[in-house]
């Protein structure tokens, strides 16, 4: 039997605290090591207990968790779990390097606080093999308002394709990286980034601040078209689906597919059917294997495909098993992605 993997919870609430404590020491792949009440406490507490995940409330008292993350992890890279209200600052924590986050439940409902346990029992799976990405700067996480870029002249084809990006743990500053570098006229861009009901609207606002393209959370009838990213709603499916010479989005609640909602393999299997060779897949660092048969049926159908390689992900899963099964036309780190495709669109 493999080590427990070793958890240390920050939360100022004795309440939320304990059901933390009793739920999570009720797997018997996981040991609860300590506990603290706030950042102060925490900082004290974690080098000496060496814990392998760290859960952190993001609204404390005296120093909140984006402030405790910036100041912990360049002298402690752990793998920091986020628990937040639907909060912008959890993704000013994610950009200071934060693996992942789950959100709060309504602890008065058995089901929100069940379904809640359940994903941050998976979550913390995954990031005890993560990959810590700490900011070469402490002012890494400071948003900067997005810069006109010129225009580029791209050709008829290239304004014509549909690129189509999914991610997962990582994913959402891996996925700003690659959207900072494109240019304000890239053609249309469709994203799946396994995120909660609730966070999708906001991460999409935080992208359109940052990016010199348009960005927004997408509804049904969307229309895609360049300029614009569109990221699929938290609990919603999301798929191309072509009306007369137009693409647009259709987004629904239908069932979890490779586990998920919004699902990768959804989104890139409608691109593969509707927008075949005139589209372009980007599949980014998480766990699991969604998006790898999507990324496929892409590729076979002619679509050019980019897989992140393994030294830029924070986990290696997704763009793994995309590369394994001969997914992925070109292999390259995060920060060469938005370099491949515009070369890619350049020459179509």
């Amino acid at each position: 039997m493999t080590n427990k993997i070793r958890v240390f919870i920050v939360d100022d609430s004795l309440l939320f605290r304990k059901v933390l404590i009793d739920n999570l020491s009720k797997n018997p792949n996981i040991e609860v090591i300590g506990y603290a009440v706030d950042a102060f406490d925490a900082e004290r507490k974690i080098p000496a207990l060496k814990p392998d995940v760290v859960t952190l409330d993001v609204e404390m008292p005296r120093v909140n968790g984006i402030e405790f993350v910036k100041k912990l992890l360049p002298k402690y890279p752990v793998p920091v779990i986020l628990v937040s209200s639907v909060n912008l600052n959890v993704f000013e924590a994610l950009s200071a390097g934060a693996v992942d986050f789950v959100r709060k439940p309504d602890m008065s409902s058995s089901n929100s606080a069940g379904t809640f346990l359940n994903t941050l029992t998976s979550k913390i799976f995954i990031a005890s093999r993560a990959a810590i990405k700490v900011p070469a700067s402490s002012t890494a996480s400071k948003e900067t308002i997005r810069v006109p870029i010129g225009k580029t002249v791209f050709s008829l084809n290239a304004s014509n394709t549909i690129i189509a990006i999914g991610a997962s743990t990582g994913g959402t500053e891996a996925t700003l990286q690659v959207l900072k570098e494109l240019p304000a006229d890239t053609p249309g861009i469709v994203v799946t980034q396994h995120m909660p009901e609730g966070f999708t609207k906001m991460y999409a606002d935080r992208l359109n601040r940052l990016c010199a393209m348009s960005v927004k959370e997408a509804k049904s009838g969307d229309v895609i078209e360049r300029g614009q990213v569109l990221i699929a709603p938290g609990d919603l499916q999301m798929k191309v689906i072509k009306t007369g010479s137009r693409y647009t989005v259709s987004c629904y609640s239908g069932e979890k597919v490779s586990g998920h909602r919004p699902s990768v393999d959804v989104l890139f299997q409608s691109v593969a059917e509707t927008a075949g060779p005139s589209s372009v897949g980007i599949i980014m660092t998480g766990m699991g294997k969604d998006g790898a048969s999507g990324l496929l049926s892409m590729k076979k159908k002619g679509a050019f495909t980019i897989g992140q390689d393994a030294e830029s992900c924070v986990v290696y899963g997704m763009p793994m098993v995309a590369y394994n099964i001969g997914a992925v036309t070109r292999q390259v780190s995060c920060s060469g992605i938005a370099g491949v495709l515009m070369k890619h669109l350049s020459s179509l």
